[in-house]
């Protein structure tokens, strides 16, 4: 469990009596400790690893039985007691962000009213049986600027390296007083708790899983099923029926089970081998609730290494707290199928919530020795398994649990996403398109699929019903080919989802995020709680609810911050500082790039995601700005030797007469791949003067820039550099770049055309889009009698910028 170390904070930052103990972790974050035989926890616990920030500056001054402390950011009054209302508080003296809630006092509530005031909320261990929202725990931001994580009640880590009950029944309490400096107190929180583990690439790629009976056959038919329609996959996830479910009911429910069923398997190493040789990576499914029992192959090893005679047939049973117990289920239960090729575990939840050490949650216990021991032999650790409160984050990938297949559900997916970063937790896996009950929604799906893409993880799942697989080909044609063609996209963006991996490990931002985490100050960010940020530049604004029947437009409203930002799929230029609403068709989605952003994308989405891509796209959204790709060896803690990072730097200049000179500047801190095909993709140009390229010292002579048509992507003019070394430095130039003339008409046609309205309204609002502009066009198509929403897209399209 640990090397039995304790983690106390510097000594000097120590305020203590007998009874009570404050600790100045950081100049906005205060422990507070109180138990009446004055016993403290200096050990690890199951939530905080490190305490000892250094010294931050503070005073002291001891008033009567009290005291008062004070940072550069806080004032802590305490009155020698226990702790209440009347005797403890901390007050925000700087950052304080609501004119009536300064002041933070033990036990006292304050008003809960999202968006617009209270704790910002963090996550839930499942959305099982949830029908829509469900109640979520508290997070450490709040738009007061502070909020409490209690540590009360959690395990330690004691000397011997295992756990155990804490001492007393005391208050053990941290006080986070950022403000809203919200990347403040989340990196304080993994300076606390432990950083975000990097996950790997594999896993950013589309996860295949069914709730269903398959032969091994059947399952690698499948596999290749979906590679011959070119729809990549990364993880093959074999629920349940892997083992033998159908067990004598003396012993037990079938849901626990480590023994192949081989009437399904009949060859599990070959099976395992079958879908590696297919590039994916494998997770079974397990509940451990029911321990050990005689029907399984490994059962009389684990008997005898626990004590028990294999004859008498008694079940060993599950008792997470036993090193024993634990030894045994990690070592012969668990280490042969992985020998036979089982990557990593998906935990289910069956283990309930207690065990013999009070306190105690077996299923972060579970987690925890699972991912500790899946980084065995130079293996980077990963598991798959439920939410087991703060300090979760240290144990990805998470399972949400069985959703229910409805509109609630999808609709509640993106805020829930997004508000775990609220406690630091990055990874969830939802199941993608539904699980359980609801009914057939092929719109629903292809939003599902659409939002999937953009999670952080991509998992489609189903129940056992043979109604509700999700293979794209199961929706008819026209689902199938926006199904299949974002899955492709998927497997594109892992270079730049991959990137966001490691800003979540290295500077503990969330790949997904909530809006107001870029942009605290602003009350608009607040306002719209299912958009997020997804990595460094793409800006998500899901659509979860039907498009209007006969339009068959869905729309959002979104929130854009300052700035220029460019629709991923149409290329058309938004300007931001407002709130918008945006609407699609079933093909398309409102995904936005920040303007001045350079996207790495993965060339062939078929390729392998677990290496660096030998092909790269670049794809440039016209501005000035900065971006990244990060990229390693794939080695299990890659550290700077093992990490390269290339930067990627654009400038715009637009002259007088309309045309621009675009650069982009590449440079990697160290050797990659030597040479790796690479080209550049301009959004929103049509055409150029003159390229200049350079790499290192040598201008190099390419084709003529060309534009190329993705199967969702905008168009773009590319410039295809071949070959190069990107660690020699590389430097492209646009020389009189020409802005893509708008297709209001094309656009506009598109929309009018596959509306279900009668020909005549079809054909005023067509004349009144191509004969008008600006205002005189609003005001006549405010004449012709069409649906609001058709109203309101024909305006959007005829309200589109160029690039520049």
């Amino acid at each position: 469990m640990s090397d039995g170390v304790p983690a106390p904070a510097h000594p000097d930052a120590v305020v203590a009596g007998p009874t009570y103990r404050f600790t100045v972790l950081s100049e906005r974050l205060i422990r507070m400790e109180w138990d009446e035989a004055g016993r403290f926890v200096d050990e690890r616990t199951q939530v905080v690893v490190e305490r000892d920030f250094g010294l931050p500056d503070f005073s002291v001054e001891r008033i009567g039985d009290g005291l008062e402390i004070r940072t550069s950011h806080l004032r802590l009054r305490y009155d020698g007691g226990p702790f209440t209302a009347s005797g403890l508080s901390v007050t925000l003296t700087r950052g304080a962000a609501d004119p009536h809630y300064a002041t933070w006092r033990y036990g006292e509530s304050y008003p809960q009213d999202l968006p617009g005031r209270g704790n910002l909320l963090g996550t839930a261990r499942t959305l099982d049986e949830a029908d829509g929202a469900c109640e979520l725990e508290p997070g450490i931001l709040a738009t007061y600027g502070f909020a409490v994580l209690d540590d009360s009640t959690s395990v330690v880590l004691g000397a011997d390296g295992w756990i155990q009950a804490r001492p007393g029944r005391g208050q053990d309490l941290y006080l986070f007083g950022h403000g809203r400096d919200y990347r403040a107190a989340l990196a304080d929180f993994h300076r606390l708790t432990g950083p975000v583990p990097l996950v790997p690439r594999h896993v950013l790629g589309n996860w295949w899983s069914r709730y269903w009976p398959y032969r091994a056959d059947e399952y690698v038919g499948v596999m290749d099923r979906f590679r011959a329609e070119r729809i990549p996959l990364s993880v093959a996830v074999i629920d349940m029926d892997w083992h033998v479910v159908d067990v004598d009911p003396a012993i037990g429910t079938g849901w626990t089970g480590y023994t192949w069923n081989r009437d399904l398997f009949p060859d599990p190493p070959a099976f395992l081998a079958a879908l590696h040789d297919r590039g994916l990576a494998v997770t079974l499914n397990v509940h451990p609730a029911d321990g050990i029992r005689r029907h399984e192959e490994a059962y009389p090893e684990v008997a005898r290494a626990v004590g028990i005679d294999p004859e008498s047939g008694t079940a060993v049973e599950f008792d997470v707290t036993s090193r024993g117990f634990v030894d045994a289920y990690l070592r012969l239960v668990h280490h042969p199928l992985e020998e036979q090729g089982v990557d990593f575990w998906w935990i289910d939840w069956q283990s309930g919530g207690a065990t013999a050490v009070p306190g105690l949650d077996p299923l972060w216990m579970l987690n925890h020795i699972h991912y500790v021991d899946s980084g065995r032999e130079g293996r980077r650790p990963l598991t798959f398994s439920r939410y087991a409160g703060p300090g979760s984050h240290r144990y990805p990938v998470g399972f949400s649990g069985d959703t229910i297949t409805t509109w609630a559900s999808l609709d509640f997916q993106p805020y829930f996403t997004a508000t775990a970063a609220n406690i630091g937790y990055p990874w969830w896996s939802h199941d993608i398109g539904g699980h359980m009950f609801g009914s057939r929604d092929v719109e629903m799906a292809v939003r599902w699929f659409q939002l999937g893409v953009f999670s952080p993880i991509n998992r489609l799942h189903s129940s056992s019903s043979p109604f509700a697989s999700k293979e794209p080909w199961g929706y008819g044609p026209a689902a199938e080919r926006v199904m299949a063609a974002f899955l492709r996209l998927r497997h594109r963006l892992v270079p730049y989802l991959y990137t966001g991996a490691w800003a979540a490990h290295l500077e503990q931002v969330a790949l997904v995020r909530p809006m107001y985490h870029d942009h605290p100050d602003k009350g608009d960010a607040y306002q719209v709680p299912g958009q997020s940020m997804v990595g460094d530049h793409l800006l998500l604004a899901p659509i979860t609810s039907p498009a209007e029947p006969r339009t068959h437009i869905a729309a959002v409203r979104a929130w854009l911050p300052e700035g220029a930002w460019f629709d991923l799929f149409t290329g058309r230029r938004y300007d931001g500082g407002r709130r918008v609403q945006l609407h699609r068709d079933l093909g398309r989605y409102p995904v936005l790039a920040r303007a001045g952003a350079v996207v790495a994308l993965q060339a062939d989405p078929m390729a392998d995601v677990t290496m660096a891509p030998r092909a790269l796209e670049l794809r440039v959204f016209p501005g000035t700005g900065g971006s990244r790709l990060i990229e390693d060896d794939g080695s299990a803690e890659p550290g700077p030797e093992e990490r390269r990072e290339t930067r990627m730097r654009q400038t715009l200049h637009v002259r007088d007469d309309g045309a621009a000179d675009l650069e982009l500047h590449v440079t990697q801190d160290r050797p990659g791949p030597d040479v790796r095909a690479v080209a550049v993709d301009v959004v929103g140009v049509a055409g150029v003067a003159a390229v200049e390229v350079v790499v290192g010292e040598r201008r190099l002579v390419v084709a003529e820039p060309r534009e190329v048509v993705d199967e969702l992507l905008a168009p773009a003019l590319r410039v295809d550099l071949g070959d190069v070394d990107l660690a020699a430095g590389v430097s492209v130039r646009l020389v009189g770049a020409v802005p893509r003339p708008l297709d209001v008409a094309g656009e506009a046609f598109r929309v009018l055309d596959a509306a279900e309205i009668e020909f005549a309204v079809k054909e005023a609002a067509w004349r009144a889009v191509t004969s008008l502009e600006g205002l005189a066009l609003v005001q006549e198509l405010a004449t012709v009698d069409v649906e609001p929403r058709l109203r309101d897209a024909l305006i959007e399209v005829a309200a589109a910028r160029r690039a520049w």
